[in-house]
């Protein structure tokens, strides 16, 4: 199977919207050309992806040839029957994140190309060892942000349904819907329990905003980026070559609950930073390792700090990491939620959807985040009052309302110190 670049994506995520899914971001799809003549051919086809590209190529210590021949041995009347038993036999990874989707639920799961998405706007993925439902991030402005959801909040029951044994394909069926329309959602957070009434509306996600902001060191350049979407690059690059034109003095970078998304949107953003110095690794079931560098056409060279938490995911994590091993920018906030999974999604049969785990990625240093996720240089909490303050009023996000932001600054402040008299000195 051959996917291209833009068919990458990491830590792959279900997202409540009816329109996106995979950690917010574009998905590109190999075309498809088969008509099927019985369920068994999608059967087969799911079956023939996973030998050829998953990335363990024990299978979990199951005897994927047994597998096929168990499950084509069965006789099936109906897709609903031939769904199922994909279901069933994919259990057996025992990998959340290599899903199928019947042709309504891989719908809805594409990019919506105009950036407006309907939903609730919950990133949502899955713990591997508890099998609970956990949200990686609310997208920011939507609904689901605004009612006060957070990054590793557990979702216990949706409608009153619980969602023990709940794949994130049927939360998300239960979670999305019209426009105006009501979804109840209980939350776990901590030992704390929550309930949430969320009405559901359109989302506009704009990726890169960005602010010129003063400070004692001089201008400083922010720059807060939302999610690795197919145009993040292109903004991230306007951005940041608008505020050298402004001769900004160094760089905040903001990645908080940033879920994340395509895998080639970390690599050209992280080139915008960096001039030299690898960027990220991927090894697939081979052991075939592809090491991304960057180029030497970074954008500037000024100081940078980058702001972390919880909520920064997979993408973010690749380029926080990056920067981090680099020794080209200081990290700021907290753990990151450790994704480090590299996913490909493609059609098969007629309309369905298969997204299947392909490699694992890790940091120019070797650190494999899948579990541990990255920790910041200077680590800095926010309260549960502090952050429902910034929440409400997303204005004082990347001001001297923000404590991470201000923590951040002052970091900067002394990088920037750094920075002129390593100038004075040569000049000398």
């Amino acid at each position: 199977m051959v996917i291209s670049r833009s068919g990458l994506v990491l830590g792959a995520t279900a997202v409540m919207l009816t329109a996106v899914a995979v950690a917010g971001a574009g998905i590109h799809l190999s075309s498809q050309a088969s008509f099927r003549e019985s369920p068994k051919e999608l059967i087969d086809e799911v079956w023939q992806v996973i030998h050829k590209s998953y990335v363990d190529g024990t299978f979990n210590q199951v005897d994927w040839t047994a597998v096929r021949t168990e499950y084509l041995n069965r006789n099936y009347t109906s897709d609903e029957q031939a769904y199922t038993a994909i279901r069933e036999m994919l259990k057996k990874l025992d990998d959340p994140y290599t899903r199928f989707m019947n042709p309504e639920e891989f719908k809805n799961m594409q990019i919506d190309t105009s950036g407006e998405l309907t939903g609730v706007g919950i990133q949502l993925t899955q713990d591997e060892k508890t099998k609970k439902l956990v949200v990686i991030s609310p997208i920011e402005g939507s609904p689901a942000f605004t009612a006060g959801v957070q990054a590793q909040d557990i979702i216990s029951e949706i409608d009153g349904r619980t969602t023990e044994g709940m794949d994130i394909n049927e939360a998300v069926s239960l979670i999305r819907g019209p426009v105006g329309t009501k979804v109840n959602i209980k939350i776990l957070r901590g030992d704390k329990p929550l309930d949430f009434n969320i009405t559901r509306d359109r989302i506009e996600i704009h990726p890169v905003r960005s602010s010129k902001n003063p400070s004692s060191a001089g201008e400083i350049g922010y720059i807060r980026l939302n999610t690795f979407s197919a145009n993040a690059a292109e903004e991230m690059r306007e951005a940041i070559n608008d505020l050298e034109k402004q001769n900004v003095a160094g760089y905040i970078l903001d990645l908080r609950s940033n879920p994340g998304g395509l895998l080639y949107s970390s690599i050209e953003i992280a080139r915008m930073w960096l001039n030299q110095g690898d960027i990220v690794s991927t090894v697939d079931r081979q052991g075939e390792t592809d090491r991304q560098k960057a180029n030497n056409r970074a954008l500037t060279n000024k100081p940078l700090v980058v702001l972390v938490d919880g909520g920064s995911a997979s993408a973010s994590e690749i380029l926080s990491g990056a920067l981090q091993d680099n020794k080209r920018a200081v990290l700021v906030g907290t753990k990151t939620f450790g994704k480090g999974l590299v996913q490909s999604v493609r059609g098969v049969g007629n309309g369905s959807g298969l997204a299947v785990t392909i490699a694992k990625y890790f940091t120019p240093s070797g650190r494999d985040i899948n579990h541990e996720g990255i920790q910041p240089d200077i680590k800095v909490e926010l309260t549960e009052a502090q952050r429902d303050e910034l929440r409400k009023d997303r204005t004082k996000v990347g001001t001297t309302d923000d404590p991470q932001y201000v923590k951040g600054l002052e970091i900067l402040k002394g990088e920037i110190a750094k920075t002129k008299q390593g100038t004075q000195a040569q000049s000398k």
